[in-house]
């Protein structure tokens, strides 16, 4: 992806960086680069390497590599890792630059296994998109990611020699998926599991849908290099990305037109694009791959991490750690939540995102301190992790906290109302005058309603800067550009005079009308730096004591940043039911409820609170025609302007619920 990130492959760009061995040669040689780290670590001088195909029950081979430490005066246990983007290198004798989650890994000594998944380069079999987990399993025939795990652990307690008895497992993204589908019914030598950025249920918030809306340029962008193989066979040896013709998205999916014109530039190999485009409602498709139902039988302890600002798989690691609370009781279960990207807690410092400041390198502290002795305090006996429930990082104060529950038990849910002129309060419309006057806006001077024009031709961009793929900094973005257009309504609190600390989900309750049959509605929580905030050190100028040679770029101010906080579309023909969409009757105000992922983030006294609302995010989610049609078969002429009306009276009191954490900061640990 851009800005830092190697490239724009939603699900793959993680394992690119910490799997594939190219990539983790450059970020381990900058770990091994620093001055408090001990010289870089060889992994072929410590390790041995052997690759073996695995029978499955069915008779299905899956190729898998193996690193034993040549150190053969203990045991060790079995750190798995299965994927669908290639174990590579190939061949005993090829090794990758780094074999765990962290290099305090590799020292400390594991067994570790790097599985290719069934239809996926080197194994055997055919790859199902999420392949759904069967609970009653009637012969060998019926396989899943579970029964794969099962075997693969029966196999390697077998044939692998020195090994201690126990097994675990961890993975990114699609491999945290793999990590979670594999531990349910678990084998008994499986004691500890990392799901992390773990895919749950696609359509319900994870990488496909969003509110009912297609996240299309992170699909698209994954698609067109994710697709069906005839297996077995070797990764390519030059990666060769999606030529889009232009470095501008915006432009690129504006002129492919409806996004049924898209399958045409996949060669004739858009298969699983087209499965995620095409099933365009919460069907059967969808309902067979959601995991949680299936999270059962699992007897191994379990650390579930996700990122606050990860744009492929925020709602999963949510998802996932509160089935496995449901249905395992008495198991060790706990929530890691840091201020990361996606991955970016395997691999960066996590010191900041864009501009935005974390005050620490949060990415060591969670490898050092909460992974590593996890592992090692379940796989090995080694110490106690004492490692909470929920592990969560508070953004704004920059803290971490320690929860006994997810969210806080002390988490009042408040709502956020909206008001004429763009007033944001806690307090409800009605009974009397709106708030004093505090900010400006988009908002209408009506006292019942604010309204703003949507044209699908001219959709809200979702970045004020060019891209063909998701950057991963959006996710804090500046929202200024947005808050300046006719098509945005903005709503703003006072100067905050006290912190307000938000935990867990936002609820956003809408009272719209349009004049078309669907519209979307995106929602976005946004924290405002007050007008005396300081610039970002990223933007530090050189030393203005020398004369200068040539006029530099303006400045970019830190005064009055609009930091997203948490963002999502609200596809209305979905205000009922995902699975049966219905039409708007235009003019009639309906009502909208919506969950979106959780947030742990204070907003500072002197900051102010800011609610956006429109009715496009382009190209980040496909534009709705505003028409009510089958959008993956939508026509030009389907594409029509209409007007949104959101309501702010006594009897349609539009706003977003937060949970209002209560207490002092030393109550809340």
């Amino acid at each position: 992806m851009q800005h830092g990130s190697a490239v724009g492959l939603f699900r793959l760009v993680v394992l690119l960086l910490f799997v594939l061995p190219v990539k983790w040669a450059s970020s381990s040689d900058a770990v091994a680069q620093s001055k408090s780290e001990p010289p870089e670590f060889n992994v072929k001088e410590h390790y041995t390497k052997y690759e073996y195909r695995i029978p499955m029950r069915d008779g299905v081979h899956l190729f898998t590599a193996v690193y034993v430490p040549k150190d053969s005066s203990q045991a060790y246990p079995f750190l798995i890792v299965r994927t669908p983007y290639s174990v590579a290198p190939y061949g005993v004798d090829q090794y990758r630059k780094g074999l765990g989650p962290s290099p305090d890994f590799e020292r400390s000594g594991y067994i570790f296994v790097f599985q290719d998944v069934r239809g996926r380069y080197m194994s055997e079999g055919d790859f199902v998109e999420m392949r759904p987990h069967i609970d009653h399993k009637q012969s060998k025939r019926d396989v899943d990611d579970a029964s794969d795990l099962y075997d693969t652990i029966d196999w390697l307690l077998k044939n692998v020699p020195n090994n201690n008895g126990n097994a675990g497992i961890w993975g990114i993204s699609y491999p945290g998926f793999y990590a979670s589908a594999s531990i349910i019914d678990s084998h008994p030598a499986l004691k500890a599991a990392s799901p992390q950025a773990p895919m749950t249920d696609l359509f319900m918030g994870d990488d496909a849908y969003h509110g009912g809306a297609f996240m299309l340029e992170a699909n698209f962008d994954f698609y067109s290099s994710f697709k069906p193989q005839e297996n077995p066979q070797l990764p390519p040896k030059t990666f060769v990305p999606f030529d889009y013709g232009t470095k501008d998205g915006y432009e690129f999916y504006l002129k492919v037109g409806p996004i049924g014109n898209l399958s045409k530039y996949l060669a004739g190999r858009s298969a699983l694009w087209d499965d995620q485009l095409r099933h365009d409602t919460y069907d059967d498709y969808w309902k067979v791959r959601n995991l949680a139902p299936h999270m059962k039988n699992i007897h191994c302890a379990v650390l579930t991490v996700g990122g606050w600002f990860d744009a492929e798989d925020l709602q999963g690691p949510f998802s996932t750690f509160h089935a496995i609370d449901k249905n395992n009781p008495g198991i060790f279960n706990a929530l890691v939540v840091g201020p990361w990207v996606h991955g970016g807690w395997a691999r960066l410092d996590g010191e900041h995102l864009g501009r935005v400041e974390f005050a620490a390198k949060t990415g060591d502290y969670y490898r050092s301190n909460i992974l590593f002795p996890f592992f090692e305090q379940h796989l090995k006996s080694n110490g106690d992790a004492k490692l909470p429930k929920a592990y969560v990082f508070e953004t704004g104060t920059n803290v971490w906290r320690k929860y006994s529950a997810w969210p806080p038990k002390n988490a009042e849910v408040r709502t956020l109302y909206f008001h004429a002129h763009g007033e944001l309060s806690f307090d409800p419309p009605g009974n009397g005058a709106a708030p004093a006057s505090a900010s400006r806006g988009s908002a209408s001077e009506s006292t019942e309603y604010d309204e703003y024009v949507s044209d699908p031709a001219r959709p809200v961009p979702f970045v004020s800067y060019q891209a063909t793929d998701v950057p991963q900094e959006y996710m804090v973005s500046d929202q200024r550009f947005a808050a300046s257009r006719t098509d945005v309504l903005v709503y703003q609190t006072p100067v905050l005079q006290e912190d307000v600390t938000v935990a867990g989900p936002i609820s956003p309750r809408l009272f719209v009308s349009t004049t078309g049959t669907d519209s979307d509605f995106d929602v976005k929580l946004i924290d405002v730096y007050p007008p005396d905030y300081p610039d970002s050190k990223l933007d530090t100028r050189g030393d203005e004591s020398k004369p200068r040679t040539d006029v530099a770029p303006p400045p970019f101010t830190m005064a009055g940043y609009q930091q997203l906080v948490r963002g999502e579309p609200l596809r209305g023909k979905f205000r009922h039911s995902f699975e049966k969409p219905e039409p708007f009757t235009p003019g009639k105000v309906e009502e909208i409820d919506a969950t979106f992922p959780d947030v742990n983030h204070t907003f500072r006294r002197g900051h102010r609170i800011m609610v956006q609302v429109q009715s496009s995010w382009f190209p980040l989610t496909d534009r709705n025609p505003q028409t009510f049609v089958n959008i993956p078969d939508a026509k030009p002429a389907d594409f029509v302007k209409a007007t949104e009306r959101v309501y702010h009276t006594k009897t349609e009191p539009s706003g977003i619920g937060v949970g209002v954490l209560v207490g002092s900061a030393e109550t809340r640990q």
